[in-house]
């Protein structure tokens, strides 16, 4: 039996509209993304949207709170000030999805959320960044700040240049090296570099701070 469904906006207003043979909530917001839709503001509180893929959908402002999300796919999603309150996220892919401002609070998540914790240990520790086509290896101080979005790239306050590698892993001759964003923040080794005005909002991956990666391959390879 064919059922239509409606996607209304929290104010009320309809998004999207899908007719099919046992249609669910699921199968029609998967079809809205498949279309291009735009979900921006859309109500889908308390939705089953259990292993639904939303990658690159754009849900910002959506309310989804309560909604069960537990491993959908949410990689590339926009959910920029997004009502996931109480949202069930466990086993969800959160990879490189937008949260900037968005609702969290009493989400469920387990081991098998991805990117939603943070990808940067605690005290010190070896981070890599890239800068022209040379690797900067960097000692992330004990108390420096550090976040990271829904990425592996990471930020933080402040960090010591240990050395510069060339690409292939071996020791640069040179001893300094500016970022690759702003040509008058030098990296030098044996000094401590900083950033006085560092976002401590995880979500802004882009924002002020040292952007650096765990792994010296991922920074190899940006």
């Amino acid at each position: 039996m064919k059922e239509k469904i409606e996607i209304k906006s929290v104010s009320g207003s309809v998004l999207f509209t899908y007719e099919c043979e046992n249609n669910t909530i699921c199968k029609t917001v998967e079809k809205a993304i498949s279309s291009y839709e735009n979900l921006r503001g859309a109500n889908l509180r308390s939705a089953n949207l259990r292993g639904a893929d939303l990658s690159g959908a754009n849900l910002s402002g959506a309310d989804l709170s309560g909604a069960d999300l537990s491993g959908a796919e949410l990689s590339g999603a926009d959910l920029r000030s997004a009502n996931l309150r109480g949202a069930d996220l466990s086993g969800a892919d959160l990879s490189g999805a937008e949260l900037s401002g968005a609702d969290l609070s009493y989400a469920d998540f387990n081991e098998g959320t991805s990117f939603l914790l943070s990808q940067c240990p605690e005290g010190s520790f070896i981070g890599w960044k890239k800068c022209g086509n040379y690797i900067v290896k960097l000692l992330i101080t004990e108390n420096s700040k550090r976040s990271s979005s829904t990425s592996l790239k990471c930020r933080c306050s402040k960090a010591k240049t240990l050395e510069i590698q060339e690409i292939d892993g071996s020791k640069s001759e040179i001893t300094e090296i500016c970022s690759n964003r702003d040509s008058e923040f030098i990296y030098k080794v044996g000094e401590l570099s900083e950033v006085p005005d560092f976002d401590e909002d995880r979500w802004n991956e882009c924002s002020s701070g040292i952007h650096f990666f765990i792994s010296r391959e991922m920074a190899v390879k940006y």
